[in-house]
């Protein structure tokens, strides 16, 4: 049965509107033509994350989100998003938004990457963010509240 799962590691947190979020990423896979197995999006803190940038990616740097494509099958997905609940708040800060409407901006963008999106070049990142800004207005389609 299709999943989509929240979890936490060395961090507390409780993502809001959790039935909706699902709701809205499952529609976003769909829409891009994919079939949802398994998501699980785990909310960390900074050193873990950066601890798994060092074991499996070898980058020793800060990030706020780790995407891992587990599918063996085109156009499935499965798979494991890490996600910085520090760094999440860090960036709404820095981009004066709203903490909630960040850490959907970071989850749809983890969710893009596993829908075939890169964000390396200026043409991909353009088109990534677009896409993103594009997901991120269909959350109200899904029910979520914004703040």
């Amino acid at each position: 049965m299709p999943a989509i799962s929240f979890f936490t590691e060395s961090v507390t947190y409780n993502l809001p509107q959790k039935l909706k979020v699902k709701k809205w990423i499952k529609a976003a896979i769909e829409k891009e033509g994919f079939e949802l197995q398994e998501l699980n999006f785990i909310f960390c803190n900074d050193e873990y994350l950066l601890g798994i940038n060092q074991q499996y990616l070898n980058h020793d740097t800060y990030t706020d989100i780790i995407t891992f494509n587990n599918s063996d099958e085109e156009k499935q997905i499965v798979s494991d998003i890490f996600i910085s609940i520090e760094r999440v708040k860090e960036n709404a800060k820095t981009f004066k938004t709203d903490e909630f409407d960040e850490v959907c901006r970071i989850m749809i963008h983890g969710t893009l990457h596993l829908l075939g999106y890169k964000d390396k070049g200026k043409a991909a990142k353009t088109l990534m963010t677009q896409k993103e800004d594009a997901y991120l207005g269909y959350r109200t389609d899904a029910g979520i509240v914004l703040a």
